[in-house]
């Protein structure tokens, strides 16, 4: 007695079922939607609508999941967000597709934006309206943006994004050693000639064979000097004559007075001059 109306409420859930099916768009239809919306995205980019393109993007990504179209539109909207100055989405972004896509034809260009937004975040408007140097601002987007072009290098030799990273890696590499020095000569300044000296020597250690070598060792046998470590002063002083036997540092040097470890000119710096 209680078996027929299951079976007609089976029967009636089935038909509702087979309705919807019959109304859903076929993959065909979705793709075609998605390849629409992906196409106003762009339009929205070259026209530097930033924030409609993100909006387009993400219903892209939605739409047309597991295909090469949701990845293009992935790292386009990863470049929107970016463009709209949102960097930490961008960032979001671009590590979930890299996470995810280990093996993206787009893989090289994913590590080279990811740089790129780090990078750009050090020498942005702000710092450049206010000349602040990127030397003298935290820099641990600098040290993110140097891992993203060494894997991008490392990965993709062949890659033509592959050049360009390694000329934004030789910049990052001499602005940290000049960050490190501009650290000591801060120190110096203030008598805490134990901190000077250290730090002058992690910036020779940690980033050798960068022009702020020369800076560091002089701001070291400064600091021995005030600490009356005359033989630390001396040998940091041989390595600087050594090396740079023509550095203004040195005692004998046109415009130069003063013995070579307490020679110092704010105005003539060579990291203003960089």
């Amino acid at each position: 007695m209680m078996r027929r109306p299951l079976a007609r409420a089976a029967m009636t859930s089935l038909a509702v079922l087979l309705a919807a099916c019959s109304s859903t768009p076929d993959d065909g239809d979705i793709q075609g939607s998605a390849e629409k919306l992906y196409a106003d995205a762009k339009s929205d980019m070259s026209a530097g609508g930033w924030l409609n393109a993100i909006k387009l993007l993400e219903r892209v990504e939605g739409r047309a999941g597991g295909t090469l179209l949701a990845q293009q539109a992935q790292l386009d909207l990863a470049y929107a967000n970016w463009k709209a100055g949102e960097k930490a989405a961008a960032l979001s972004t671009l590590d979930r597709f890299i996470k995810l896509n280990p093996s993206s034809p787009g893989l090289d260009y994913a590590l080279y934006l990811r740089g790129l937004v780090n990078f750009n975040d050090n020498i942005g408007v702000l710092a450049s309206l206010s000349r602040q140097k990127l030397s003298e601002r935290d820099q641990q987007a600098a040290r993110d943006a140097y891992q993203a072009f060494k894997q991008l290098v490392e990965q993709f030799p062949e890659s033509k994004y592959t050049p360009d990273a390694k000329l934004r890696m030789d910049y990052i590499v001499n602005a940290l050693a000049d960050y490190e020095v501009h650290v000591a000569r801060y120190y110096l300044r203030r008598g805490a000639y134990v901190a000077a000296a250290n730090r002058a020597q992690q910036a020779i250690v940690t980033y050798p064979q960068t022009a702020a070598t020369e800076e560091a060792l002089h701001i070291m046998a400064q600091a021995y000097d005030k600490l009356g470590l005359e033989q630390l002063r001396d040998d940091a002083g041989r390595v600087l004559k050594g090396n740079y036997p023509n550095s203004r540092f040195i005692a004998g040097n046109p415009g130069s007075e003063k013995p070579w470890w307490q020679f110092w000119d704010d105005e003539k710096a060579w990291w203003q001059l960089w």
